[in-house]
């Protein structure tokens, strides 16, 4: 028998009951949530159980998520990116097309040699490097990757470290040119009053979209079927949805603890190594987008603070906050770009990982 001073903490989480095991994960799910959120970072609501889960899991949690309750939390994110997508993007988009097109691919292609670069050197394994570069759509990228081969756990932590640099690189940013300080973002209504026929339609189009994913056999069937269906009906029909926070909080919980619960001592030890590397690699994407926006403002005129927080690679959530809060700001410049990139990533992001993944093993 292992008698190694590891095993009695690895065990310590396996000696609890499951329903005891359940109860310390959402402890500690609400507290690192609602840290994060008293730290004003993004996605805390993802963050924070999936930081308690990879504690469980690395400790010895046996519990798991229950397959039909991940596939229904990917379903509502899926309805999530779907009724974000707003039309009022694409007149925007239609005026200057040049333009987000070449930023777009410029940005695509450099978070894609960063990813080929890591998978290259062997600092991360296989084709998760690729997967964990894509600039924009985390959670999307986090959900596919598992179906498209990479590791899952080492994706989400790629993304969501991005999505922290990057959010908190933009607010620094924004405070040369604006104070930010005293823009409060709204408090959530956390239980506000259901609409019956915006809510019934959401239900609806998760059931639907799951079950025509499944019929298609989509990689990650619950999230690609519920999106596109979703963005169809949406856009093309006009069908509204209401995703009341208290889903999307349990829906992004779900999605945490699906990760964090697989993550093992060496998955940990692996990404621990590979840290400096992986910052390395947002950092220079930030650059990138950085000089990108300086070529932008130079060149077209565009308001310096508008071309950053239109190219910045990713934390859509909080550069609308910023953009709001700055009077000089284009703000629907700013979504256009932003949302375009969203869609082009979710939409070819898994094409230009194989591809780039097939150039890796080659």
């Amino acid at each position: 028998m292992d008698s190694s001073p590891e095993q009695p903490l690895v065990e310590r989480m396996a000696r609890l009951r499951r329903p005891q095991q359940w109860l310390v994960l959402l402890v500690f799910s609400l507290l690192f949530a609602g840290a994060l959120e008293l730290a004003a970072l993004p996605a805390a609501l993802l963050i924070g159980p999936m930081m308690a889960a990879i504690l469980a899991g690395t400790n010895g949690a046996t519990v798991r998520v229950p397959r039909p309750l991940f596939g229904s939390a990917q379903a509502v994110v899926g309805c999530l990116v779907a009724n974000s997508i707003s039309a009022d993007i694409f007149p925007v988009f239609y005026a200057e097309w040049p333009l987000f097109f070449g930023v777009v691919v410029a940005t695509l292609a450099a978070s894609s040699l960063l990813g080929w670069l890591i998978s290259r050197w062997r600092i991360l394994p296989g084709t998760t490097a690729v997967w964990g570069s894509s600039p924009g759509a985390a959670t999307a990228m986090v959900l596919m990757a598992g179906a498209f081969g990479a590791d899952q756990r080492l994706v989400a932590f790629m993304q969501y470290l991005r999505v922290i640099f990057v959010s908190m690189t933009a607010a620094l940013v924004a405070k040369m040119w604006v104070d930010t300080s005293g823009v409060e973002v709204p408090p959530i209504v956390w239980f506000p009053p259901i609409d019956p026929i915006a809510f019934a339609a959401t239900v609806g189009i998760a059931i639907v979209g799951g079950l025509l994913g499944r019929l298609l056999r989509l990689p990650s069937p619950f999230f690609l079927g519920t999106f596109i269906f979703g963005a169809v009906v949406h856009l093309g029909f006009g069908v509204p949805m209401q995703l009341p926070p208290w889903l999307l909080a349990v829906s992004y919980a779900t999605v945490g603890w699906s990760i964090g619960l697989n993550f093992t001592r060496p998955i940990l030890r692996h990404a621990a190594r590979a840290l400096p590397q992986i910052i390395a690699s947002i950092v220079a994407l930030i650059a990138f987008c950085g000089g990108l926006a300086f070529v932008i403002s130079r060149v077209l005129g565009i308001d310096p603070l508008t071309a950053y927080l239109a190219t910045s690679p990713g934390g859509m959530d909080s550069v609308a906050i910023i953009a709001a809060a700055a009077q000089n700001v284009d703000i629907s410049f700013v979504m256009a770009l932003q949302s375009a990139r969203f869609l082009v990533v979710l939409l070819i992001g898994p094409s230009v990982a194989k591809l780039v993944a097939r150039n890796v093993r080659d």
